[in-house]
């Protein structure tokens, strides 16, 4: 309790260091929308400069987040020269609300040149100023802030979600105040997003330039024992890893992060962090906090933590849990299906506009979790499929289909457990099960979207979350306002988008082959990759959702499938010429040097008994010089690949390419290498291998 938050310009702080108006028109800004007069950001600023100052700050920085999926920051300090030759701290309120970062090297889609430098920074004063601490000591005043151009246009990823929220807000206030709801003046999306990492010791990644260049493992065959025992989730943690998770806790606990769940992963040296809710900006701020702070203080412990979705071939990759729920400011969470989700016309009018939502919308979600490393972990039976559907539990289910058939009039109770133990309480049943194969499940008062990967920024699922549910309920609210008699109207909305859209209810597993061909037959969409995705980015219907909405204008839309398409395609090509790297500098020679060595051993043999039976050691050197062949032949196949990839100025046809040839080649050549990985002496194999990565910890 002493220090969660001890390090954020929070409301407590500016409730004690602000005068009372200042205060009050600051809130009114955070809370209602109310445009921050210049006099208010003075006081704020210098209020804020003060507290920094305090804690021992002598910069600060307009911290964002740009297309990159990462944050920027520039720092600047508080010295401002006086008359005599020395300086004063100062911070005004023009420095609070904007900044001028140069926008020339962020990705633009086309949007800007190279030689249009300037981009502006604004203050997101929704989401609380912090200061951050390094392990040296050195503190800076950080500020949550969007980034746009000088044009106008978004360059980030904060500025869509917050135009989302809003968006949000305005059609679930019309949808409340139909149902008599007259308190509530803002609806409030609310993230909490669950962050699975790998840990490794920080030997071994060194000895690793895929790792350190790509984030996962390009080579490496699986080793003797894998996860297939489960006995690593939930198991008891390593003493070294509670040692990190402890300084971890308290680095998020003094930045406001609400901390609150860690445990063993499935996969060995796999872990999981779970916060409590917020709302979603902020929600989005401290899970890139959170992505950031797990590396450093990893450091601090001689480990690195991996956020790719897949560092590591045959064993679970990461995710992203997602849960996302919609709450008013009166404190109602619309999610929330109460004791008798049956007579709860409003949940379930919510309810609706979520499924409707998903089913019209699938390419969109499906896009908005979207990155390479995802590709390697979708539809791999240890996270959803790439089709969407929606898990609902039997108890929801059972109401859908009576909304469907013409009325509903009971919900199947939750009942109680009992184990047969008498000293054991009986335990009170949830409303629905757990599918953790679903990738859109409901969980009691919010869905789970489970597709996201782990190093995404949530920014872009929530989006069209927001986005996609607000559209629903404007169809809705349209509908409803018009009708001559409420209830029977809302029954015939609720029926007809239940009929239309049941094809997106899927109670069964999602990991069944038999899934998948059920819905193919049902239409659902099956984009099994980033490249598919993004091409649905640019569909008629989603760009008229976003500009509708105010989201993304058509422009920033087309900027953002540029900027995708490019980023896969540079991140496919990182990985394609390191591994042409580490082919023909370190796994080559090496087994070059193994064959060659035996066959020297094997002469040696022969030079002292000419009879003596060397046929075990010659099938060994075949097996290697045959294996080495193949090998040397598809990295020369994966260089011209990439060559041919490399030489298409059309980002869509490269990321096709890089997608169907060089990743494909990459996929061949890693076959003969991670072959190549049993049968060369360890001693002479150039790479630390999966065994002692993953369990030596």
């Amino acid at each position: 309790m002493d220090i969660f938050a001890m390090n954020v310009f929070n409301d407590a702080v500016m409730k004690e260091r602000l005068p009372k108006a200042t205060y009050k028109a600051l809130k009114k800004t955070i809370n209602e929308g109310k445009t921050l007069e210049l006099d208010v950001a003075e006081v704020v600023a210098n209020a804020m400069k003060d507290w920094a100052i305090e804690k021992g700050a002598t910069h600060y920085t307009h911290w964002f987040q740009p297309m990159t999926g990462l944050t920027a920051e520039k720092h600047d300090s508080f010295i401002s020269p006086t008359d005599d030759g020395k300086v004063i701290m100062e911070f005004s309120g023009k420095e609070l609300i904007k900044g001028e970062p140069d926008a020339s090297s962020f990705p633009s889609g086309g949007i800007r040149a190279t030689f249009e430098a300037r981009g502006y920074t604004a203050w997101d004063c929704t989401s609380p100023a912090f200061c951050r601490e390094d392990k040296n000591g050195v503190i800076t005043l950080t500020i949550p802030t969007v980034f746009y151009s000088y044009t106008g246009e978004v360059l980030d990823k904060k500025t869509p979600l917050l135009r989302s929220m809003e968006a949000l807000s305005k059609q679930a206030i019309r949808v409340l105040r139909l149902f008599g709801n007259t308190t509530a003046s803002r609806v409030i999306s609310t993230v909490g997003p669950e962050q699975e990492y790998f840990l490794i010791d920080k030997k071994f990644f060194d000895a690793r330039m895929d790792l350190i260049l790509t984030g996962r493992t390009l080579f490496g065959a699986p080793p003797a024992k894998g996860q297939e025992m489960e006995d690593h989730y939930f198991g008891s943690i390593k003493e070294r890893i509670a040692a990190f998770m402890k300084e971890l806790n308290e680095e998020l606990w003094k930045l406001g992060i609400l901390a609150k769940t860690q445990h063993n992963e499935v996969a060995p040296a796999q872990f999981e962090i779970a916060p409590i809710f917020s709302t979603t900006n902020v929600a989005t701020d401290h899970n890139q906090l959170v992505m950031d702070t797990l590396k450093k203080v990893a450091l601090h412990h001689d480990l690195v933590c991996l956020i790719h979705e897949k560092p590591f071939a045959g064993v679970n990759g990461s995710g992203k849990h997602n849960n996302w729920s919609m709450s008013t400011n009166d404190g109602q969470n619309l999610l929330d299906p109460g004791n008798n989700p049956h007579d709860n016309a409003q949940f379930l009018t919510f309810l609706c506009s979520v499924i409707k939502a998903v089913d019209e919308y699938a390419d969109l979600l499906r896009l908005s979790a979207a990155n390479p490393g995802n590709d390697h972990r979708l539809g791999a039976n240890e996270a959803p499929p790439a089709i969407i559907s929606m898990f609902l539990g039997d108890m929801l289910t059972d109401i859908v289909e009576q909304i469907q058939n013409g009325g509903v009039k009971s919900s199947i109770p939750n009942g109680t457990l009992t184990v047969g133990v008498s000293t054991l309480p009986e335990i009170p049943k949830d409303n629905s099960d757990r599918n953790r194969t679903s990738p859109f499940a409901f969980t009691g008062n919010k869905f789970e979207f489970r597709m996201v990967g782990s190093s995404n920024s949530i920014a872009g699922p929530n989006m069209v979350l927001n986005t996609i549910v607000a559209e629903s309920l404007c169809q809705i609210a349209d509908k409803l306002e018009k009708a001559k008699d409420f209830n029977s109207e809302l029954q015939a909305v609720l029926k007809d988008i239940l009929t239309k859209h049941n094809r997106i209810i899927f109670n069964g597993n999602n990991y069944s082959d038999e899934w998948v061909d059920e819905a193919e037959k049902r239409g659902l969409p099956n984009i099994k990759s980033m490249v598919a995705a993004v091409e649905c980015f640019i569909v008629d219907k989603n760009v008229a959702v976003l500009e509708k909405h105010s989201v993304l204008s058509k422009q920033e839309v087309h900027s953002r499938y540029e900027i995708l398409l490019e980023q896969y395609n540079k991140i496919i090509n990182i990985e394609a010429k390191t591994m042409i790297d580490m082919a023909n500098r370190m796994i080559f020679p090496a087994a070059a040097k193994f064959a060659g060595d035996l066959a020297a051993s094997v002469q040696s043999v022969k030079s002292v008994v000419s009879a003596a039976d060397t046929s075990a050691q010659e099938d060994v050197i075949n097996e290697v010089c045959s294996t080495l062949s193949t090998f040397k032949a598809k990295t020369t196949a994966l260089e011209k690949a990439v060559q041919e990839a490399a030489d298409i100025t059309e980002v869509h046809t490269g990321a096709v390419t890089y997608r169907d040839k060089v990743f494909t080649a990459m996929a061949e050549l890693r076959t003969y290498g991670d072959k190549l990985e049993t049968l060369v002496d360890d001693a002479l194999w150039p790479l630390p291998t999966y065994a002692e990565m993953l369990f030596l910890l």
